[in-house]
């Protein structure tokens, strides 16, 4: 199970009706937060996300509307008597605002509050059981990372037919899954191509924040299944976009269509545009990258 449940697609200026940008990232059971701009904890209850199961929380730049709900949410962990450790991948002035926050509150976390601060490279920062995290440099009027979610390599998937038919015992079948063949009591070796069939392709999900246009970005984003990137702008705003550092339409399905990526979807929309612009902003970016979506809050796509 790979899932993206986008909790608020809007840019900086609150829009009524739409929030701060924040998603969700589940893979399997794990639960991986990305960004969390105002009133995400209420969108978490809104939309019956289980806020207890999140033990990282990644914020890929120190602008307001990619962070200011994050303090709220730290205290209604604490005010839930949470006790597992958080980790949270930020740059560094982070805990700096989060340390103030909480001195001149009072307040005091019940549970460890952990810092992973994020390279100024393209790099690995976190491998799980089932997935590897990396970063990659963006370039916004402050530092700012994108986040590259990878499988990790599947198991081989046993054959059953083929166990029974060689006599393997259930103490073989965790090797089998490895990919190791199996060597009987006789010294006799059956090929694990025999026992096993191939692994499920291990699935791809990049998140691609606030940034200008960047076509540098899609060596390294080549074959990503499902691409996150964020359109705050329609194509005629090209220099507003450039202005503040951010992309178009246009310019985020060039990425995709650079990058060869499987399915882009495009969010982190202005409060300029009202809702009946979004589907102009869809159209605009498919004449570019047919397989486009938008980002809409409460929806889950799945990886």
């Amino acid at each position: 199970m790979f899932i993206v449940t986008i909790l608020g697609n809007n840019s900086a200026v609150p829009s009524n009706g739409r929030h701060p940008t924040s998603q969700i990232v589940q893979v399997n059971n794990e639960l991986y937060m990305i960004d969390c701009g105002e009133g995400t904890q209420m969108q978490l209850s809104a939309f019956e996300i289980k806020r207890n199961r999140i033990d990282h929380i990644f914020i890929s730049h120190l602008h307001g509307d990619h962070f200011f709900g994050l303090i709220a949410l730290l205290n209604t962990y604490s005010l839930l008597h949470r006790v597992q450790p958080l980790t949270i991948h930020c740059h560094e002035g982070l805990k700096e605002i989060i340390d103030v926050q909480l001195k001149h509150s009072g307040a005091i976390l019940n549970f460890e509050l952990l810092y992973n601060f994020l390279p100024n490279d393209d790099s690995v920062i976190l491998q799980q059981k089932d997935v590897t995290i990396s970063v990659v440099q963006l370039q916004h009027r402050i530092q700012c990372v994108g986040f590259i979610f990878k499988e990790n390599p599947k198991d081989r998937k046993i054959s059953k037919e083929k166990i029974d038919r060689y006599k393997i015992p259930i103490s073989a079948l965790l090797s089998l899954k490895k990919g190791f063949d199996y060597i009987d009591e006789n010294g006799t070796i059956i090929d694990n191509q025999l026992l096993t069939q191939n692994a499920l392709p291990s699935k791809s999900y990049a998140y691609i924040s606030d940034t200008k246009y960047l076509p540098e970005l899609a060596e390294k984003l080549k074959g990503i299944d499902l691409l996150y990137h964020e359109a705050t702008f329609k194509k005629e705003d090209e220099v507003r976009a450039a202005e503040t550092y951010h992309c178009t339409t246009i310019q985020a399905a060039k990425i995709a269509a650079l990058a060869e990526v499987k399915k882009l979807m495009i969010g982190h929309f202005s409060a300029k545009y009202k809702e009946q612009h979004l589907d102009e902003m869809l159209t605009q970016a498919q004449e570019i990258f047919p397989n486009t979506i938008l980002s809409l809050e409460g929806e889950s796509y799945e990886v």
